[in-house]
């Protein structure tokens, strides 16, 4: 019974750490569409989210199967219960990669009011916590996930600048103010995606220590 839960476990972690990796390429390829206002590339993206909702019903099938079927109780348990968690917070990221790429395509025939630099910048914390929770749920590792939450602060730091900057711009230049609604949204969506990230690091917390945040 043991080595059944332990492969049952094994399969699960490794679906875990594939949606981790595709969800990594999708931040990537969600902003190099933003950037280069590249219609298809965005359209892409936005279609490729059905695989991550479809992944998440699969973990989440696979997690209730166990508990159902193998009764794991103490550490075992409370790392499939983190686990349940975990796969809506990476599910949720994929949203938000979806809702940004749905902008790209609004804004796909306009000339830009300045050129994208904090917005990528941001897509990168964001996309190095994901990395970071996905890393500290494989090795177990509670201080570098406490280290992510810590993390999330610069992406709210780059939330409140660009936040800022927009305001300046709309102010000066009232026909720009949809275009920066837009950005405003897409900023929001990465602080979004930031919070999520806090929150699987935070499940990863408790999946090792039973402590909840």
């Amino acid at each position: 019974m043991r080595t059944l839960l332990d492969n049952e476990l094994k399969s699960i972690h490794v679906e875990i750490i594939k949606m981790g990796t595709q969800i990594e390429k999708a931040i990537d390829e969600t902003m190099m569409a933003l950037i280069n206002q590249d219609v298809d590339l965005a359209k892409a993206v936005i279609i490729g989210d059905k695989k991550f909702n479809q992944k998440q019903v699969e973990i989440e099938d696979k997690c209730i199967n166990v508990i159902a079927l193998q009764q794991p109780v103490a550490t075992d348990l409370r790392t499939l219960l983190s686990v349940l968690k975990i796969v809506t917070d990476l599910e949720r990221i994929a949203d938000h990669c979806k809702d940004i790429s749905e902008l790209t395509i609004d804004l796909a025939n306009v000339e830009y009011v300045k050129p994208l630099i904090d917005i990528p910048n941001m897509a990168k914390v964001v996309k190095n916590m994901v990395k970071q929770t996905i890393d500290c749920y494989i090795d177990r590792d509670v201080e570098k996930a406490r280290v992510v939450c810590k993390t999330d602060e610069q992406v709210n730091t780059y939330f409140r600048e660009i936040f800022s900057e927009l305001d300046l711009i709309m102010k000066g230049d009232p026909e720009s103010n949809r275009q920066c609604l837009d950005f405003l949204m897409i900023a929001k969506y990465l602080e979004r995606m930031g919070d999520h990230s806090t929150n699987i690091a935070e499940w990863v917390i408790y999946g090792v220590e039973g402590q909840r945040l």
